[in-house]
């Protein structure tokens, strides 16, 4: 991955930081139309669109958010600038409460590298 590839893009009043971040937070690595959210990493909490965006720029290992921070604004909606609490996030069915927009129902397939499951 080169250096010139790698963003910094103010979203909603968000810096998310990725690789070819565009207006809605999709990355190089999850670019389809729905793949319109960003996470805040919890050990850095900066936002990134992907784990593969922070595994490639960030100097760290990730953390993952513990049930307890559950209340924790931790996904911002590319669409309208929505933040969710990890709860809300997790309950709201692949659409943004804000605005309706459609996220990437496979994103589920990810929450373990995010948020403490059990």
């Amino acid at each position: 991955m080169s250096s010139s590839s790698t963003t910094v893009r103010e979203i909603h009043g968000h810096a998310v930081r990725g690789v070819a971040v565009d207006a809605e937070t999709r990355c190089a690595h999850w670019h389809g139309t729905t793949d319109i959210i960003s996470l805040r990493m919890k050990c850095c909490l900066e936002w990134f669109p992907c784990y593969e965006c922070h595994a490639g720029l960030a100097d760290h290992a990730a953390q993952r958010w513990t049930l307890e921070e559950r209340d924790t604004g931790a996904i911002l909606c590319g669409a309208c600038g929505l933040v969710l609490n990890i709860q809300d996030y997790m309950a709201c069915d692949s659409r943004c409460p804000g605005c309706d927009s459609a996220f990437n129902p496979s994103c589920t397939d990810h929450y373990h590298l995010y948020f403490e499951l059990t």
